[in-house]
């Protein structure tokens, strides 16, 4: 058992460094039993601290140190101390060079940070802090250097030779090896640094700057993925002309290198001119890749190359700042994203996943702000907090200042901050001094946690002709704070006429009327704004676009809302209500489910979802969209105290009322989308995603039912589909359905075709991780013994394991604790190997609190257990020890 609390780190203890490197020289020898790095760093007395010669404090982990110089002087054992963390040293001048020699073992480095083998390839991730188990080095992100890297390998075995920038020499050396040496002319922090080597293939093309600079983009992947590249080569393609025409931002080296990597913890990494990808996020051909991961592959590949300048060229101070690089990014992609595709659906999606699983992150014990003030390990503040929430935050000044604006204000940060390691504080300040505002107050939103609330309520006066919204916002207390102060709330709204149609905004004291949609900013703890020339009680549509993220309360009745479904011009909104109706229905049934009474649906909701399903007019995407009832892990997170069996048994009664009763108009929408499927090659593009979509929702719904002529459609379609995203579908219909034998027949099949894809494998575990029907625990416990599963992929650990305890809420959530007790004995054993997949697994344990006192009881002792377990990672002891406080 740990007994030392591992350090915490402030922000408010941030000091710049004592020295900086100008130059990284660095050269591998790699073989196969170990590897050898040797490092020359050009150095300097930082001036910005002052006089005098401090000792340098060089960050290293699990390096044996062979040999260490100091301004060309060999050193002796008392010349310089050394422990499990630091190299320090003594200088004696304002600039020296400090070379070392190490050995280090990437062969059994199972966390998968610093230099590792995956597959017989060697490759590196050093973000967070992964590059002082490389090399002894000042490993913080301020601290730039431009690195020279040579890499020496057997050419038989690892014919590709890569690193960062350009390639400038390269050749054959002895005993069968050879070397390349890369040179990045561009200053990086040591995360950004990046190395490949192993037997690849490429597929190549070019593109052309704005400027008209070619530049070689070149896709390296294992001999068996190379037909799955193309996808990935059009989307950076995109990616840069996208960045080009919306930001101003062109590339800056002559070579773009992404490399397919399958043992990764992350999702991708945006190393310099060198980005390393998860395989999952590189690969896609329609055969063995659905939609979804078509939409992930452009999304992904797009946020990394977009790093190139909000990340790279300006990168981050401290870790405290990763939303600076990281919010602005995912920002960043999900405008690409949206100009791809469906702008309305994308928004959807997102915000979809924040309020399920954002929300519950800022309601649970590891809730921060999007700028934390402390952590014990950094690698657990990769959150959808600093991501998806930075994300909105930046979204809320783009929406605070308009298009024009906020582009003015990113070219001046990207101006004025190249090349340096800066903050929050900074971006904002850029902001403001492009369109000459007083972001002050809302900075709130970077340094406070939580989702605030948001209530409105109204009043008509209909002699004087005036509308008033009133606007209350709070925000409940997290672990860090209490008393929270007002934050700045953008909310766009329109009003709507009893005929739905939109009437002219003007507020009191206004000379005219500012359109029929626009965006007010709510600033105070209470805030009234009253509308003139009004002349009926109108509908309120409100927080349109989502344009905060915050959990919006009015008082809606089903009536209005499915006015509002019908007539709203905002189509993020008309979704909206229809979940808002869902949500209300829902919660209706849950209570009847409570109290033991008979389960009865309202039938306005199946007016209104049959309404959506036949106009035919609307883009199927968003049919399908509406037709998506709010998922379990919604229904708990908005839940005072989720009661798993009642939120699950309600939303299948009211899947299968659906099922029932639109029976015939689903058949009708699954029928013609099918036909059209078999008429029509597959194609990767937001029209087709669109039509499947609709397509398989409809299947979803009718396998409901059970009828043979749909088990005999499933099965057609199983057998048929010409891509991933009909056949996966129909296999995931066909094992959540009663029919044992098909079921069977299907997943057998499945696995006997994509046997040696490992992530379509991956798909198939997921498919039945997820199964809500009764023994899921076991079916999870068989498939870790099946031959594609592999505990230290982290792919797998997802694949299977998180779906189970993420998805599969009724099977996880048992109520005798198995489903607690299998994670906790699984977070116990990666703790021991991946310390990072370890303890992204925990979170499910984490929301404790969210239960019936049982469960938390059970829970709880889980939580205890995995503390008392041994010598806990930092990872894992953060997240248990804040989820006990």
């Amino acid at each position: 058992m740990r007994t030392e609390q591992p350090k915490m780190i402030y922000l408010k203890d941030y000091q710049a460094p004592e020295y900086l490197i100008d130059e990284t020289h660095l050269t591998f020898e790699l073989f196969e039993d170990h590897s050898l790095v040797h490092a020359q760093l050009v150095m300097r007395r930082n001036p910005a601290r002052g006089a005098g010669l401090p000792p340098l404090v060089l960050d290293g982990q699990q390096l044996e140190l062979l040999s260490v110089s100091l301004a060309d002087q060999p050193l002796g054992a008392g010349d310089y101390q050394l422990d499990d963390n630091h190299l320090t040293l003594h200088p004696a001048s304002a600039s020296f060079t400090v070379d070392t020699s190490v050995r280090i073992n990437p062969q059994t480095n199972t966390a998968l940070e610093g230099l590792y083998k995956s597959s017989g390839m060697f490759c590196t991730q050093c973000e967070a802090e992964g590059f002082r188990k490389i090399t002894y080095y000042l490993d913080r992100p301020d601290v730039m250097s431009k690195f020279t890297t040579t890499v020496v390998a057997e050419q038989h075995r690892y014919p590709v030779l890569l690193s960062n920038g350009n390639p400038i020499a390269s050749g054959p050396g002895e005993d069968g090896r050879h070397w390349a040496t890369w040179e990045d002319p561009f200053m990086k922090p040591a995360y950004l640094f990046a190395l490949v080597a192993g037997d690849l293939w490429c597929v190549e093309d070019s593109f052309c700057t704005m400027s008209g600079r070619d530049v070689a983009l070149r896709i390296y992947v294992e001999p068996e993925n190379i037909d799955k590249c193309q996808h990935a080569m059009n989307s950076l393609k995109k990616s840069m002309r996208w960045d080009e025409q919306t930001y101003g931002r062109e590339y800056d080296l002559d070579i773009f290198m992404i490399v397919a990597v399958n043992d990764f913890n992350m999702g991708a990494m945006e190393n310099k001119g060198l980005n390393i990808f998860n395989s999952s996020a590189v690969l896609a051909r329609a055969e063995t890749a659905t939609d979804a991961a078509h939409q992930r592959v452009e999304a992904i590949v797009a946020h990394e190359y977009f790093h190139n300048w909000s990340g790279n060229r300006v990168t981050c101070r401290d870790w405290f700042q990763l939303s600076l690089k990281e919010g602005f990014t995912v920002f960043r992609d999900a405008g690409f994203s949206s100009d791809m595709n469906s702008r309305t659906v994308k928004r959807i999606q997102d915000v979809a996943y924040l309020r399920t699983h954002q929300f519950a992150e800022d309601a649970g014990p590891m809730a921060h702000a999007v700028r934390p003030e402390s952590f014990i390990e950094i690698s657990n503040f990769y959150t959808l907090t600093v991501y998806e929430k930075g994300s909105e935050v930046v979204g809320m000044i783009h929406t605070l200042l308009g298009a024009e604006g906020f582009r003015k204000g990113s070219d001046l940060y990207f101006e004025r901050h190249d090349g340096q390691a800066v903050t929050c504080d900074d971006f904002v300040k850029a902001m403001e001094d492009a369109n000459g505002v007083d972001l002050t107050q809302f900075k709130r939103w970077y340094s406070q946690a939580g989702t605030p609330r948001l209530a409105v309520s109204e009043a008509y006066d209909a002699a004087a002709k005036t509308y008033s919204l009133t606007f209350r916002q709070s925000c409940p207390q997290t672990p860090d704070k209490v008393e929270k102060l007002p934050f700045v709330i953008p909310v766009e709204l329109g009003l709507l006429d009893s005929q739905g149609a939109a009437i002219a905004l003007r507020l009191a004291g206004e000379a005219s009327a500012q359109g029929n949609s626009r965006v007010i900013s709510v600033t105070e703890a209470e805030q009234t704004f009253t509308f003139v020339d009004v002349a009926e009680r109108p509908l309120p549509s409100l927080l349109r676009g989502f344009s905060a993220p915050v959990k919006l309360s009015f008082p809606y009745d089903r009536d209005q809302l499915m006015f509002l479904m019908q007539h709203d011009s905002d189509g993020f909104n008309r979704w909206e209500a229809g979940q808002q109706l869902a949500v209300q229905v829902l919660q209706e049934l849950i209570g009847q489910h409570q109290q033991g009474q008979a389960l009865v649906m309202d039938q306005r909701l199946v007016t209104a979802l049959g309404s959506v399903l036949a106009d035919e007019s609307l883009d199927p995407a968003m049919v399908a969209e509406m037709l998506s009832l709010p998922g379990e892990a919604y229904l708990t997170e908005i839940s005072e105290v989720a009661d798993v069996e009642a939120i699950h048994g309600a939303r299948e009664f009211a899947r299968k009322q659906l099922a029932e009763q639109l029976f015939a108009a689903l058949l009708k929408r699954y029928q013609a989308n099918r036909e059209l499927s078999r008429a029509t090659a597959y194609v990767a593009e937001s029209e087709h995603f669109a039509r499947r979509a609709l397509q398989n929702i409809a299947l979803s719904y009718l396998m409901l039912v059970g009828k043979p002529e749909v088990l005999a459609a499933a099965i057609e379609q199983f057998d048929s589909a010409d891509n991933m995203t009909e056949r996966l579908t129909a296999l995931a219909v066909l094992v959540n359905s009663p029919f044992e034998a098909e079921k069977a027949q299907a997943l057998a099949v499945f696995a006997e075709n994509f046997k040696d894809n490992a992530l379509v494998m991956d798909q198939w575990f997921s498919v039945q991780a997820a199964s809500p029907l009764p023994g899921g625990l076991e079916r999870v416990k068989a498939l870790m013994q099946h031959p594609a599963f592999n505990i230290k992929n982290p792919n797998k650990v997802r694949a299977l394991i998180g779906a189970f305890a993420g998805q599969n809420l009724i099977n996880f959530h048992a109520a005798d604790g198995s489903g607690y007790r299998f994670l906790a004995d699984l977070v116990i054993q990666l703790n021991g190997f991946n310390p990072q997949i370890a303890s992204r697994q925990l979170a499910p344990l984490t929301r404790w609190r969210k239960y019936d006192s049982a469960r938390q009881a059970l829970m709880k002792v889980e939580l205890e257990r995995i503390r008392a377990s041994g010598e806990l990672s930092s990872d894992v002891f953060e997240v248990v020890s804040k989820s006990l406080a």
